[in-house]
């Protein structure tokens, strides 16, 4: 694919996402533990990667945490997101190509996210006392990283490209 093809792509795939971002956050909390939601504009993400390598990826990731963090207005928001998310991508990368079922790489990376802000949390707040909070994460994680990933694995099958 062409350079100025690629970026227009991956411009597109970033804004899916941040608007993925930008519905789900006036989407009322499904369950009633605080921090715990589907992660949508996760499927863009996966989409990327599969369609487009690890590079694209993490460029359509990191402009949707920048951008969602600045229209969200929380800068905590954005220390969870980007420490949540650098895990997630680490295990996304080490996954891509030896997985083949995409919501199977998508769980994984949902337990990593939550790994990764729950490690932020207890640097921010010196305490290790928020990893009691990991099982009911860990439980979320599975759920909310199947849901994304069937939903990507469904455009996979729907539309090809490459």
């Amino acid at each position: 694919m062409k350079q100025t093809k690629r970026i227009a792509v991956d411009a597109l795939f970033a804004a899916l996402a941040l608007l993925l971002f930008l519905v789900e956050a006036q989407i009322p909390p499904i369950v009633p533990i605080p921090g715990i939601k589907l992660g949508l504009a996760n499927i863009m993400t996966l989409l990327t990667m599969r369609y487009f390598g690890k590079a694209d990826a993490a460029a359509v990731l990191l402009v949707r945490i920048v951008l969602g963090s600045i229209f969200s207005g929380s800068v905590s928001s954005f220390l969870y997101s980007v420490s949540g998310a650098l895990l997630c991508y680490g295990v996304l990368c080490i996954l891509d190509g030896r997985v083949r079922q995409i919501w199977v790489v998508s769980i994984f990376g949902a337990i990593a996210h939550n790994t990764g802000q729950l490690l932020a949390a207890c640097v921010l707040m010196q305490s290790a006392t928020v990893f009691w909070y990991f099982p009911y994460l860990l439980l979320a994680a599975i759920c909310a990283g199947a849901f994304t990933g069937v939903t990507a694995h469904f455009f996979t099958c729907r539309f090809k490209m490459k």
